[in-house]
């Protein structure tokens, strides 16, 4: 116990000292290292509680995939949680074997000060649907990173203004782009041009026809459902049971794809309890009393829209006392998304 508090001294001390200076968001920066015993190099950048950024996953300057990723950062226990989010950029040389971050991941990290200016993230990483992930987590900070990309100026900048949730938000759009693909030059060749020389015309004699006044039909517009009608007429699919224990569980949602105006209803049991969800980056958190919960209860999110990109999907994160648990949720127009929540005795 007196170890474990020796090494959160230092770090406690820091933030107190930023506190002060008016910023206690040390998260922001560069961490290099390995993930799940890959070469990695990710920028992170908080903004509020959530953070932003990008994951490079690397075997040289001329062999990497690099994500754009998403996550939160809790101040109190010190955790950061991210996952990669887009691939939007791939590099491969001519000769490569290995294929770094062909698949994408999410981590979980604990944020330490060992002491002697020196932080660190320590923690575990596996696939998203992982609930116990067994992939090994080490990154250090430093002062400057091996790829040079669009956040550097951010965080070179951080305590002197870059923080700014609107300049942020702009530079996280940047990243949606495309992944280049190279594609194979065309071969262009020289034809000779076909002539067709025109037939002689035919000359086809109708009857003339007697002339009839057009029939117009105005349509009635379609009457839009309601989400009660969504909510009855669409198939439900099951995703997840999570255990419930203790006084009340804490539900996070949020927008598990590019941000494009989602957004959703919640039914409980099959109750309207929340609608008019518009899922972002950061969390729309929801607590409910385990007290007022059956022994067996359906979680169901609707589509309200399915945004400019469809399908609606959002990243569910419910916290039961220290336990958490994810679940991606996805929506159409035809089905929604059900989540089962159990009380253990």
């Amino acid at each position: 116990m007196a170890k474990n508090m020796h090494l959160k001294t230092p770090c406690f001390i820091l933030f107190l000292l930023l506190s002060v200076m008016g910023n206690s968001q040390m998260i922001t920066g560069v961490w290099k290292g390995k993930i799940n015993r890959q070469k990695a190099e990710v920028k992170i950048i908080q903004n509020g509680d959530s953070l932003t950024g990008t994951s490079y996953y690397y075997e040289s300057a001329n062999n990497y995939r690099r994500y754009s990723i998403k996550g939160y950062f809790d101040a109190t226990t010190n955790e950061a949680v991210w996952w990669d989010d887009q691939l939007i950029e791939e590099k491969s040389g001519k000769y490569n074997v290995t294929t770094p971050g062909r698949m994408p991941l999410l981590s979980r990290a604990d944020f330490n000060c060992p002491g002697g200016g020196k932080m660190m993230l320590d923690g575990k990483a596996g696939k998203p649907e992982d609930e116990d992930p067994k992939g090994d987590l080490h990154l250090d900070k430093i002062t400057a990173g091996s790829f040079n990309d669009e956040w550097d100026g951010v965080i070179d900048n951080y305590l002197v203004g870059a923080n700014d949730p609107d300049l942020i938000d702009s530079v996280e759009h940047l990243t949606k782009n495309p992944v280049a693909i190279e594609e194979s030059p065309r071969i262009i060749t020289e034809e000779k041009p076909v002539v067709i020389r025109p037939a002689d015309p035919i000359v086809i004699t109708k009857p003339p026809k007697e002339e009839t006044k057009p029939v117009i039909k105005i349509a009635e517009p379609v009457k839009p459902q309601t989400v009660e009608e969504k909510f009855v007429t669409r198939k439900k699919t099951f995703v997840k049971e999570i255990p419930v224990t203790g006084d009340s569980i804490q539900l996070h949602f949020y927008d598990n794809a590019e941000i494009d105006g989602d957004s959703i209803s919640l039914f409980l049991n099959d109750k309207l309890i929340f609608q008019h969800i518009r899922l972002t980056g950061n969390a729309y958190t929801i607590k409910l009393a385990v007290s007022e919960l059956s022994a067996t209860n359906e979680l169901i999110m609707v589509a309200e829209n399915l945004g400019s990109i469809p399908p609606n999907t959002s990243y569910m994160i419910v916290m039961v006392g220290e336990n958490r648990y994810d679940a991606r949720l996805e929506s159409t127009e035809g089905s929604s998304a059900m989540v089962r929540f159990v009380k253990k005795e």
